[in-house]
């Protein structure tokens, strides 16, 4: 089948506090199904084909879509925007199946073919995933997978165990290709922590000891994991909290992930971006 190269439609310019010069809605033919899928694309301000820069894409939550993590102000949202803006980086914001993706095979594939088709066509240093409860476990799940492609990973309220995860569980199966008891090996694959030795990269989470809608407890040990093990990490958990983050947390984890990952922080561009959350022990 010959090959759809990757459709773009220019939106128009963002507003000046994302230093962003144009937002574009991608198109383009899912090699796994032939399926049109689409992301967002913002470019920085004053993008140069053939210019160095890292990739930050965020993954929307549940029953939401690649606009979440390009518009919405709700602040898990923003921090991602205001943090790639800071740091001049490429911000993609992907469908990956859109409304009830939880990171299935499917969705797998297609984030994988944005990666490769944006490396092809920007040079791109370092690929940053982020994203909040879908997003977040979603997050998580590809870097577990995909340990090669991730170079820091940040999930806001998400879970990281699908085998003991119990909510959304219709969505879930319609992604996975079938419930735990049919399926089960891949809620396992897709489970960060039953695959915790593959999360080499920096990783940056935060919880909310008050979430019922996506429990901690299943973050809470993969951070502990990690950090008996000496790997780069960041958990931000606030107990009173439920399922959401500030936008001081959500700005922290990503700029720990950033940093962990060897940037080096502009201070100029990010004046008046600096975290005020401390790093929580576990």
């Amino acid at each position: 089948m010959k090959r759809i190269l990757p459709i773009l439609l220019a939106l128009g310019a963002v507003t000046a506090s994302t230093g962003r010069t144009e937002t574009n809605d991608v198109a383009f033919s899912a090699a796994c199904d032939g399926t049109e899928q689409r992301y967002v694309l913002m470019l920085p301000a004053g993008y140069k084909p053939g210019q160095p820069h890292d990739l930050l894409m965020a993954l929307h939550g549940h029953g939401s879509d690649r606009w979440q993590f390009a518009r919405d102000k709700r602040d898990e949202c923003r921090a991602a925007r205001d943090v790639a803006a800071a740091h001049n980086m490429i911000y993609v914001s992907p469908d990956y199946r859109a409304k009830t993706s939880w990171m299935g095979p499917k969705a797998e594939a297609d984030v994988v073919q944005i990666i490769g088709d944006l490396k092809r066509r920007h040079h791109i240093r370092h690929v940053f995933i982020c994203g909040g409860s879908m997003g977040g476990t979603s997050a998580l799940t590809l870097a577990a997978l995909h340990s090669d492609l991730v170079d820091g990973v940040a999930a806001m309220n998400g879970t990281a165990n699908h085998v003991e995860y119990a909510n959304f569980q219709d969505a879930i199966a319609a992604s996975f290709g079938g419930s735990k008891t049919d399926v089960p090996d891949e809620y396992r694959k897709r489970s960060a922590e039953l695959n915790s030795p593959r999360l080499t990269m920096p990783v940056g989470l935060t919880v909310g000891g008050k979430d019922s809608v996506v429990p901690p407890q299943s973050v809470l040990r993969l951070a502990g994991v990690a950090k008996a093990v000496g790997r780069p990490i960041l958990l931000l958990h606030r107990e009173s909290r439920g399922h959401s983050t500030d936008y001081d947390d959500a700005k922290a984890i990503l700029e720990f992930v950033i940093r962990e990952a060897g940037n080096t922080l502009n201070s100029d561009s990010t004046s008046g971006l600096k975290g005020k959350a401390p790093e929580v022990p576990i």
